[in-house]
């Protein structure tokens, strides 16, 4: 059993690991960022990496206040499924409405590795081969999709959701 500041340390070794041993890999763009917080570019969209003592989960997650939009987000991503899948080599879970830790209403595309505890060293290489396999291909997909995306702006808000509304 480890403190919570022994808990908080090890998590942030881990994260930190992972950072290092990824930063020499560039984007799909070529430009090099920041793996463990990837930036989409659109500020609902996240792509997000998490590790507890059970398990570890890569995701989509829209979390658009409108839930409208979200939704209208994720029939995008349907739109591209088979063009994720194919990309990542696998299959995702795909969730519509469901909640977070937070308790906000997400939407979510994940893949899970059970059986892993991010506080024991010896299962790290695992996490770190299972994260960094799917977050270069979401990278690779997110490099094509993001031009497929109807990306709301103030102006279409509007026009959106009707059209979103009249295809249901």
């Amino acid at each position: 059993m480890f403190s919570k500041i022994e808990t908080s340390q090890l998590k942030q070794e881990f994260w930190t690991a992972f950072g290092l041993y990824m930063k020499p890999i560039p984007f799909a763009e070529g430009e090099k960022n920041n793996w463990v917080n990837y930036k989409t570019g659109i500020k609902d969209i996240l792509f997000r990496m998490q590790a507890n003592t059970k398990q570890a989960i890569i995701s989509i997650e829209i979390c658009h206040k409108d839930k409208d939009l979200q939704l209208l987000y994720f029939e995008q991503f349907e739109a591209l499924k088979n063009l994720l899948h194919k990309t990542l080599g696998e299959e995702w879970v795909w969730s519509k409405n469901i909640m977070d830790e937070a308790g906000h209403n997400i939407s979510s595309i994940s893949k899970k590795l059970e059986n892993v505890n991010i506080l024991n060293k010896s299962d790290w290489p695992d996490i770190i081969s299972f994260f960094k396999q799917r977050i270069i291909a979401l990278d690779e997909f997110w490099s094509m999709a993001v031009m497929l995306l109807d990306t709301p702006t103030l102006q279409n808000v509007d026009q959106i959701k009707h059209k979103s509304v009249n295809k249901r």
